[in-house]
């Protein structure tokens, strides 16, 4: 039996009602970190589909402090409408890359925020040293931490297409590793990167399937201007999904999600000054009213294509 609230899957809203007895906001968090794809270590150029800005294009300013960065997110939506309860989700790049000291000291300084509930930290599996770990096991007894983990395929020539820059075996060792302190991980996936088949899509679902993590990220490829991969675009390398293209694989995707998997995101959205394609992805309010509907409507719901059964 479904207990998701209104929605036909497991959503981060309701799991965030259900933990903190409130609705509860992300603010975004910029610690002022690089990634190992573009200072050289492993590259210049940053993945494929990686903007200036890194995943953090909608991360706040990093040349304020942490609490500043956190005051002022809080202040423009408790203008909104009544919050009390907030996550800092440290977003920009890599947001273990760094010694272990800045990141105790930002950490803590985010953790210590009386409007703080939670820590969610985006990074890589290869940006995870044990003295990381340890840190985030010991915040993670203050307040909870979750790990964000960029695998977005499991499937070794896209990975390199992208280029990601470290192997399955690194990801599978950070989950364990990350799990052996009770640290949650959701894991982001890109859906429709050029070369991958619905078939392909569904194989790195299953997958995750069978790994120790807590929530998902489906994420819809964004062509972005300034990216290597806008000049593939460009050059009619590929196309991108279209609006109930893109629907149909997403219910398809949560059908074959284990039940108990938390959905943290259903779509996403670049930002509008430097979207190419696809275009209809800047609506996000009309594509997720869609898929709520068809939803209802098919009565799909959230592993129906599983043999996972609900705790």
């Amino acid at each position: 039996m479904m207990k998701w609230g209104e929605k036909p899957y497991h959503s981060l809203d309701y799991m965030l009602r259900e933990r903190f007895g409130e609705k509860v906001y992300k603010v975004t968090l910029n610690g002022g970190m690089s990634c190992p794809n573009r200072d050289g270590k492993l590259g210049t150029r940053g993945c494929i589909f990686c903007s200036a800005g890194g995943s953090g294009d909608f991360a706040a300013d990093s040349s304020l402090s942490i609490t500043e960065q956190i005051d002022r997110q809080i202040s423009i939506l408790s203008a909104k409408r009544p919050i009390h309860k907030y996550i800092a989700y440290f977003q920009a790049f890599t947001n273990t890359y760094a010694p272990v000291e800045y990141l105790e000291k930002i950490f803590t300084e985010a953790l210590s925020h009386p409007g703080i509930v939670a820590l969610s930290i985006g990074t890589r599996p290869d940006c995870l040293g044990k003295d990381v770990v340890t840190l985030l096991s010991r915040l993670n007894r203050q307040k909870p931490v979750w790990v964000e983990l960029g695998l977005q395929t499991i499937h070794e020539k896209t990975a390199a297409y992208i280029r990601r820059g470290y192997p399955l075996s690194c990801f599978e060792d950070a989950v364990r590793r990350l799990r052996s302190e009770d640290i949650e991980v959701i894991v982001h996936t890109i859906l429709g990167l050029p070369g991958e088949s619905t078939q392909d899509i569904l194989n790195t679902i299953e997958y995750l399937n069978h790994q120790d993590i807590q929530g998902i990220k489906l994420q819809l490829l964004h062509v972005l201007r300034g990216t290597d991969l806008a000049s593939d675009y460009e050059k009619g390398l590929f196309c991108t999904y279209e609006r109930d293209e893109y629907i149909s694989l997403v219910i398809s995707c949560l059908e074959h999600l284990r039940p108990d998997m938390v959905i943290h995101r259903i779509t996403g959205d670049g930002p509008k000054d430097l979207l190419i394609a696809p275009l209809w992805a800047s609506r996000k309010r009309e594509v997720l009213n869609l898929l709520h509907h068809q939803m209802k409507e098919s009565h799909n719901y959230q592993g129906r294509q599983t043999n996972w059964q609900i705790n």
